[in-house]
């Protein structure tokens, strides 16, 4: 019985991983096909769920892909039974796209002492929404796409105030960007430099990741980044999917061509991931982490303005 309950978690692990791996290897970043698919005339923004909550994790890279694959515009997301409980109804002939639950219960064990100790049993379960293209009957406001930018200083004023407010020490010059545990300061090219506003802030996101990373902030073990190349590249992995995953929030296009620095770990991703099924569930847990964080930096008004974005 137990055998039975494992194999569907490892065969979810096996196939989304799979996905992934193979457009790596086609040298695209699946987290970036969003913004470089040219519908970058309305913003971009989280998968959402039908209560209008953001999806999280690797759930976000999923339903973007499952989106920008099928040609599907409004973020919303249900499953066939929450369709019907608001009298709309799944079109005939549609199919479904697949999300991922996480979560853990507690078993109770005997020890090899004889004492009882409780275990924490984490699991995976997989259920299947719709995009609201796909469904007849909803409410006119189901239907909303992201709004067309009409004014980008505002928005990046917005990037702004927001790191402002998380506290970070962010120092300007030199040619190269990057997150300094030491001193615990983001070192950042002179603004001048970049080619606009918007690259500017998607690079500043990728750093904060990194910067969220200390044992008072989120907690992510860093002592092994410059010793370890795989370490380096599960770090960078979950500073990509952080800044992307934020970029969304703020409303900002992230970096569409690597940086020279990180190009070189298309390769170490695909080691790690050909490696480790759950490597890329981890990355991105990581991230939300991060990006969770940030924004519990952010004043009350601050959030509320962004979540009616």
């Amino acid at each position: 019985m137990k055998r039975k309950e494992k194999s569907p978690r490892v065969d979810i692990y096996a196939r989304i991983t799979e996905t992934i791996v193979t457009e790596l290897e086609k040298g695209v970043r699946p987290w970036m096909k969003p913004w470089s698919a040219g519908r970058l005339e309305g913003r971009i923004t989280r998968p959402l769920r039908h209560t209008g909550e953001p999806y999280t994790g690797i759930n976000v890279l999923l339903l973007w892909s499952e989106s920008l694959a099928r040609g599907f515009e409004a973020p919303l997301w249900m499953t066939y039974r929450q369709a019907g409980q608001i009298g709309a109804q799944v079109r005939k002939g549609e199919t479904g796209a697949t999300v991922v639950y996480a979560s853990r219960f507690t078993k109770t064990e005997t020890d090899s002492r004889g004492d009882e100790v409780e275990r924490d049993i984490p699991f995976l379960k997989t259920y299947t929404v719709f995009n609201c293209d796909q469904i007849d009957g909803l409410p006119e406001h189901f239907y909303h796409r992201p709004d067309k930018i009409t004014d980008p200083i505002s928005r990046i004023e917005h990037a702004d105030r927001f790191f402002e407010n998380t506290g970070a020490v962010i120092r300007h010059g030199g040619p190269r960007a990057f997150f300094a545990p030491a001193s615990d300061h983001i070192q950042m090219p002179p603004f001048e430099s970049f080619r606009d506003a918007e690259s500017y802030v998607a690079v500043l996101c990728h750093e904060a990741t990194h910067w969220t990373a200390p044992a008072h902030r989120v907690g992510r073990d860093l002592s092994r980044y410059h010793r370890d190349r795989s370490e380096r590249a599960r770090e960078e992995l979950i500073a990509e999917l952080g800044s992307c995953f934020l970029c969304a929030d703020l409303g900002v296009v992230p970096e569409l061509e690597p940086r020279p620095d990180h190009a070189s770990y298309l390769q170490s991703w695909l080691r790690i991931l050909k490696d480790d099924r759950r490597a890329i569930f981890q990355a991105a847990a990581h991230a939300q982490r991060a990006v969770t964080y940030l924004h519990g930096l952010q004043p009350a008004q601050l959030t509320e303005e962004q979540e009616a974005a």
